[in-house]
């Protein structure tokens, strides 16, 4: 099986990476979500409904819609929090998250993870001078975060490798059956980061900046 990758790449203020992180990844498991299977037979089953939730952001011109489950979102923001804590004020990193299913092994083998579909975002930190920096960069950050949800959406929406429809008794090989409300895909979240930002990407976002005050 060929794994997908796709690569996202943000470039934001400390106070920022929490909701640009939360948006792009909620924005993903939105579209790689079902509702609850509910089996009637082996072979039969009906799928619940996913709610959605419009959420606006704090320090970005933003809104984005996330599933409406207070567990998948805690646990999202868990793993952004820990990214965002370890990165540097200057610094970059890249998030990852990872679907994949499961294979079952022979004993006394464990299963096999298989990833079919990889996301990986790259952060790269700003340092701004003052409040009308940031102002700019607020809505700056928006626009881009606006033409990526456009980007995540147009990728999902291609009729590629989805592992197929799972019977009972093997649904925990391809979904998270651990939640009450919603049902993901078998993901995972990982993170790694990198101490010096290159100077090109803090460059870049500078003068953006400082030709949109120049206007």
């Amino acid at each position: 099986m060929n794994c997908r990758s796709e690569v996202l790449e943000v470039t934001v203020e400390a106070r920022q990476v929490e909701e640009a992180m939360l948006a792009l990844l909620h924005t993903i498991l939105l579209h790689r979500s079902t509702g609850k299977f509910h089996y009637k037979k082996e072979g039969t089953y009906s799928i619940g409904t996913v709610g959605t939730q419009d959420i606006d952001c704090d320090f970005i011109d933003f809104t984005f819609v996330r599933v409406s489950s207070e567990e998948l979102d805690r646990v999202i923001r868990k793993a952004v929090s820990e990214f965002k804590d370890a990165l540097s004020s200057d610094g970059m990193g890249q998030i990852s998250l990872e679907f994949y299913q499961k294979k079952k092994s022979r004993w006394p083998f464990s299963d096999e993870c298989i990833p079919w579909e990889v996301w990986s975002i790259k952060v790269n930190m700003v340092n701004l001078a003052n409040e009308q920096e940031r102002q700019i960069c607020r809505e700056k950050v928006g626009e881009k975060l606006g033409d990526k949800v456009i980007n995540v959406v147009e990728v999902i929406n291609r009729h590629e490798y989805l592992p197929k429809m799972p019977t009972q008794s093997e649904v925990d090989n391809v979904f998270d059956t651990s939640l009450k409300d919603v049902q993901p895909y078998l993901y995972k979240i990982t993170y790694q980061i990198t101490d010096s930002l290159g100077t090109s990407v803090s460059t870049t976002m500078r003068r953006l900046i400082k030709d949109t005050l120049a206007l």
